[in-house]
């Protein structure tokens, strides 16, 4: 809390604001003494709230100088004031513009706690952050984009900008170190080979500043895997690879793409989603949670995660106990709702 009053003050030392301040707190005084002289039945704290009131042009009219020097002093408060109080208005004002025009240009550093932090910009970064607004649990969750752009590229309030390359001064000011998720994607204006060693950088300096944070990060090469796996990326995404399998899988199953498009866009039918394991299901067999999730929740449950980003087991058998820090990987109309301790 001091340090963002003394902020306050060094800024609004540096934008000449108080120069302002400290002329309509004079004028405010010298008035108020003037009046209360000329106006023998008017107290000094009377004669306050009138400068006040007359300054400001509000003019509740419960007190009127009647003498004529008081009515100098009233002539000279009010077009003083007018000009004072214009000055100040428009002071502030620029301040707030320039405030925003930094938060465009990506130039202002960001206080945020469990965020969700995405490197890169291009079409693929579009579709996440609509994926991300669309779902229920980060829909109204900040989001940090840092990219090597003029501006910020879309109008979305709760889409903070930091502009430049993902580096250790822009991670810093996107407040890495408080963040939740990490995504990075790869520099479309590379072509593959260093488009994936810019990403296997990033991802040592993500680390390495915070390796509590968990990373996402996006290759095009399945070569290039295992210097991800060095550098300590929690998830490894390669494109290429998942479109390859995708189209084998509808060679061989046709139809089978649209199943998965629905299961991974948020704007139609059933969805993917991660669920924690209810505490009146934990310890019971997989069989028995699939049939509870079911019948309560209509979700229909495909594997366990052990723990949150842990291991995934797919399809286990009926007998597998659930524990209770197990997550539920399901398919369902929409995230359900249930609190953790029952269905």
């Amino acid at each position: 809390m001091e340090k963002r009053i003394r902020e306050l003050l060094l800024f609004l030392k540096q934008e000449r604001v108080f120069p302002l301040l400290l002329a309509i707190l004079l004028i405010i005084m010298s008035s108020a003494v003037l009046i209360s002289w000329f106006e023998p039945d008017l107290s000094f704290l009377s004669a306050i709230w009138w400068s006040i009131v007359t300054l400001t042009t509000v003019g509740y009219g419960d007190i009127s100088p009647v003498t004529a020097g008081g009515r100098a002093v009233a002539v000279i408060i009010m077009f003083f004031g007018i000009g004072l109080l214009g000055m100040l208005s428009a002071s502030l004002a620029a301040l707030l513009i320039r405030k925003k025009m930094k938060e465009d240009r990506g130039m202002c550093k960001t206080e945020l706690c469990k965020h969700i932090i995405l490197c890169e910009w291009n079409h693929r970064t579009r579709s996440i952050l609509t994926e991300l607004r669309t779902d229920n649990k980060t829909r109204d969750s900040a989001i940090v984009l840092i990219a090597d752009l003029p501006e910020k590229p879309v109008d979305d309030p709760l889409l903070y900008f930091v502009q430049g390359q993902a580096d250790e001064e822009t991670l810093a000011q996107a407040n890495l170190a408080q963040a939740r998720t990490i995504v990075v994607l790869g520099d479309d204006s590379l072509e593959a080979r260093s488009r994936d060693a810019k990403v296997v950088l990033t991802t040592l300096t993500i680390e390495s500043m915070a390796g509590e944070v968990y990373s996402i990060v996006e290759l095009v090469d399945k070569s290039n895997e295992q210097h991800c796996q060095r550098a300590r990326a929690d998830e490894i995404i390669i494109g290429s690879e998942l479109s390859s399998h995708l189209l084998a899988a509808a060679a061989l199953d046709h139809g089978i793409s649209n199943i998965v498009s629905e299961l991974l866009i948020s704007h139609y039918g059933n969805e993917l989603y991660t669920v924690p394991v209810p505490k009146n299901l934990a310890d019971k067999t997989f069989l028995e949670v699939m049939v509870a999730m079911k019948k309560h929740q209509n979700a229909t449950v495909l594997g366990i995660q052990k723990g949150l980003g842990g291991g995934i087991i797919t399809n286990p058998a009926v007998g597998y106990l659930v524990g209770p820090n197990d997550n539920l990987v399901i398919v369902a109309q929409e995230r359900p709702g249930f609190r953790p301790e029952s269905v």
